[in-house]
């Protein structure tokens, strides 16, 4: 029956059964699929989440985004426009990170005090790809654990030539404000956010999993704590470590003593590569060490045959352990020493008595922690490196160093090197740059993890 344009339609007992049928399931395929649309517009977090009751969402400013999106981990308390949630998040609680539209783009820990309000943990999309770590911080920290550790096993660590390393480079790793170096048997943990320090059991049990590790040693780092709103100067180990002292590791065929009570975790397992490169340039040289530490690149110029070898620094325990390596590598005392003088005073003497080395090596430590201490700092590596360039004879090598985080991300240091050869009166020409060994990842989305400058240079 047909009927005329704007006429009425047809009774629906008119209809045959079967065209009723099969329009009642076109319209019924027809709401399923809409309400699956629906459903495919929420992300893979927000399913998760809402299984979880409590779940705040830190809602970042409009144009911010997308620098998150790229994996910048530290969310900045400046980029949060408010948080949703009641009540409201506490430090180390696990929250969503949303865009403006309050859609997430990630979760990660928060932190009620500290600067950084939000430590990213995962992004959206590896939520799809991997749900069964999302907002499951256990899960999450077994899974990049393990991914450090695969990592290191294909960069050949440990071997027979070398049993200290880093394991884990905080945000290189994909966990910022946790590291861990390996010293022989012994794991040295460095705490510097307050959701390692929540997770700290997780974190001991893990590591404690992976093969050749006997003892732990925790180290809080207690200044950097108490910006993340933890004071944990009087806080008692919970679980006190099964090894103190020191431990002794090896390096690329150098034997060293670690003291598990030194500086940062011990030992500067970022300096390997360019020790190593050190004891390739030494043999019938004459060489200086200058802020030597515990001897590292001095052995290894005495074991690339350095004809003489003299290693300076301020600290009489830093030395004990430098002349203890000496014994621990057999040594002749006649071709390395160490003495306990600052620095600048021994050069400043040096030049008066016109005495010269063939390869000096100056690797200061931290002058700038900050960026606002920048500009002081610069002054100090220039008067530092110009005193040293002093002591190089004419055709020479200096390498030198700068640890500081600020300096080498304002890609300042190599200017700073040139003003210091101005004011020494010589002129240098760069014949090598270097950073940290390739056990200290960096993600390019965080390049404030790159820290360590290396150049060697000819001192004319």
């Amino acid at each position: 029956m047909l009927r005329a344009c704007g006429g009425a339609a047809p009774a629906t007992a008119a209809v045959p059964a079967l065209v009723r049928a099969r329009l009642a399931r076109q319209a019924s395929s027809a709401a399923y699929a809409a309400a699956a649309s629906s459903s495919s517009s929420n992300t893979a977090l927000e399913e998760l989440a809402a299984g979880r009751k409590g779940l705040a969402r830190v809602v970042l400013k409009k144009g911010k985004t997308q620098i998150f999106r790229d994996g910048s981990p530290m969310v900045y308390s400046g980029a949060v426009d408010r948080i949703i949630g009641r009540p409201p998040p506490k430090t180390g609680d696990v929250v969503l990170v949303a865009d403006g539209a309050e859609k997430p783009i990630g979760w990660g820990l928060y932190n009620s005090v500290s600067m950084f309000c939000v430590r990213l943990m995962q992004l959206e999309e590896e939520a799809k790809r991997d749900p069964a770590c999302a907002l499951n911080m256990e899960k999450l920290l077994e899974a990049r654990i393990l991914s450090a550790v695969d990592l290191r096993r294909s960069l050949g660590f440990p071997s027979v030539h070398t049993n200290a390393y880093r394991l884990i480079n905080s945000e290189g790793d994909r966990l910022s404000g946790l590291i861990v170096d390996i010293f022989a048997d012994v794991a040295v943990i460095a705490s510097s956010a307050a959701w390692v320090e929540k997770y700290r059991h997780e974190i001991q049990f893990l590591i404690n999993k992976v093969s050749d590790v006997n003892h732990i040693k925790w180290r809080s780092s207690t200044d950097i704590l108490k910006e993340e709103g933890l004071d944990v100067s009087e806080q008692k180990e919970l679980e006190p470590s099964s090894h103190c002292g020191t431990v002794e590791v090896m390096e690329n065929d150098v034997l060293y003593l670690v003291s598990l009570e030194g500086q940062k975790t011990g030992f500067y397992a970022d300096q390997r590569e360019n020790r190593h490169f050190i004891s390739t340039l030494s043999k019938d040289q004459r060489v200086l060490d200058l802020c030597c530490y515990s001897g590292g690149f001095a052995l290894n110029a005495a074991k690339g045959g350095a004809n003489n070898v003299i290693g300076i620094d301020s600290s009489a325990s830093a030395l004990d352990l430098a002349n203890k390596n000496i014994v621990l590598n057999k040594l002749d005392t006649q071709r390395i020493s160490f003495v306990k003088e600052d620095v600048t005073a021994f050069m400043k003497g040096s030049i008066s008595r016109n005495d010269v080395w063939d390869l000096v090596i100056l690797d200061p430590p931290k002058l700038a922690p900050r960026k606002k201490v920048l500009q002081s700092a610069s002054g100090m590596y220039r008067s530092l490196n110009a005193l040293a360039m002093q002591v190089v004879k004419p055709g020479g090598l200096l390498m030198t160093c700068s640890c500081s985080g600020a300096m080498t991300q304002s890609g300042l240091f190599l200017k700073t090197v040139q003003g210091a050869a101005s004011m020494a009166g010589r002129k240098v020409t760069v014949l090598r740059q270097a950073g940290a060994a390739c056990d200290h990842p960096i993600d390019p989305a965080y390049p404030e993890g790159q820290y360590l400058s290396n150049y060697l240079l000819r001192v004319t």
